[in-house]
């Protein structure tokens, strides 16, 4: 199995940074890809950034704003929150997508609030 566990969550302003990290460990072999959603209460969790083979995709709404990254050497990925908005405001969940027919493993989540 996969454990997940995210870090750097925070308040902070609108127009501020923060950057989240997330650190796999366990059955590392089993990790094809790995990304973010995010979820607001009352809302659907949103993909929010995903990193595939170096290859990254991002929702329109963090395009140009948001950086996904991962150094494989540490197991870990990372999101740099540029420029953030109060809309920004949700819980941050790392995912991890298995090469083989497993289920998402998800980390516990990180809370990021953005005060007007």
């Amino acid at each position: 199995q996969v454990q997940l566990v995210e870090s750097g969550g925070g308040l902070v302003q609108a127009g501020g940074s923060l950057r989240l990290s997330c650190v796999a460990s366990g059955s590392i072999f089993r990790i094809k890809d790995m990304g973010w959603y995010r979820q607001d209460p009352g809302k659907q969790r949103e993909l929010v950034a995903l990193i595939s083979s170096g290859s990254t995709k991002y929702t329109d709404s963090v395009k140009g704003r948001f950086t996904i990254s991962r150094d494989s050497a540490k197991n870990t990925v990372y999101l740099q929150m540029n420029s953030l908005k109060p809309e920004d405001t949700a819980v941050y969940y790392c995912y991890a997508n298995s090469v083989f027919s497993d289920p998402l493993y998800w980390g516990q989540g990180t809370q990021v609030t953005v005060s007007s």
